[in-house]
């Protein structure tokens, strides 16, 4: 990287454009080379240009920015693209990442925050507006919780299906205690059986048992336990 930080702008709306040129011929070490107002645009800019840095917007007419950001960085594997836009939500941020974006800040960034997410991003760092972050530790957060369940991909009916399953139980008293038919059992049943890969009932009791389901139920003794208790 030279010593002088060279960034193409992104985006559609002329005044962002201007207040980010503000913003950069303001800033010492920084230098805007380019601007485009679309994603063809910027793939062309980039490909010509090379810039060090990309402040990308996400929603434009025609190429968007997350098809521009996979497009440059598969041909540009050292320019850093720094997403800039109103979009926060879990998809979009994680469609940036996917797409090759090392950071992602909101339009609501202060200039310094926009200026260290440069400076940042042309060190090779990655670099996420508080916001932003937040919401990624939520969504890995709820994805571990996810995977703590056995058999993440069963339905809640289904996991309580199988639960009964490694119980013992049949279906007609699977039907009876999750107050639903018998009929009804039989499909759960059948779609266990396809989601596990497991070819019959006993080898879905030996999966479900494994995995920690199935325990018994609480005043209920060990199978072929006889006798009573002593005095």
């Amino acid at each position: 990287m030279s010593e002088t930080i060279r960034v193409l702008v992104v985006d559609d709306h002329p005044l962002i454009r201007d207040g980010l040129r503000a913003l950069l011929g303001a800033t010492p070490r920084i230098e805007l080379v380019g601007e485009a107002a679309g994603g063809d645009d910027a793939i062309e800019l980039a490909d010509r240009l090379e810039p060090d840095v990309i402040l990308m917007d996400l929603g434009m007419p025609g190429r968007n920015g997350i098809e521009a950001t996979r497009e440059i960085v598969g041909r540009h594997a050292g320019i850093a693209i720094l997403i800039l836009t109103m979009f926060e939500d879990d998809d979009s941020i994680f469609a940036a990442l996917r797409a090759g974006a090392r950071g992602y800040l909101l339009k609501d960034a202060g200039h310094e925050q926009v200026k260290m997410a440069i400076e940042a991003l042309a060190r090779g760092e990655a670099l996420f507006g508080a916001g932003v972050a937040q919401r990624m530790v939520g969504f890995f957060a709820r994805a571990n919780a996810a995977d703590l369940k056995p058999f993440p991909d069963l339905t809640d009916r289904e996991r309580e299906v199988l639960e009964e399953i490694a119980r013992g139980a049949s279906n007609a008293t699977i039907a009876q205690r999750l107050g639903i038919s018998v009929k009804t059992v039989r499909n759960h049943v059948s779609t266990i059986l396809g989601k596990l890969m497991v070819v019959d009932r006993a080898e879905a009791i030996v999966r479900a048992r494994e995995a920690g389901l199935g325990v018994r139920e609480p005043g209920v003794g060990h199978p072929g336990a006889t006798g009573t208790r002593g005095s």
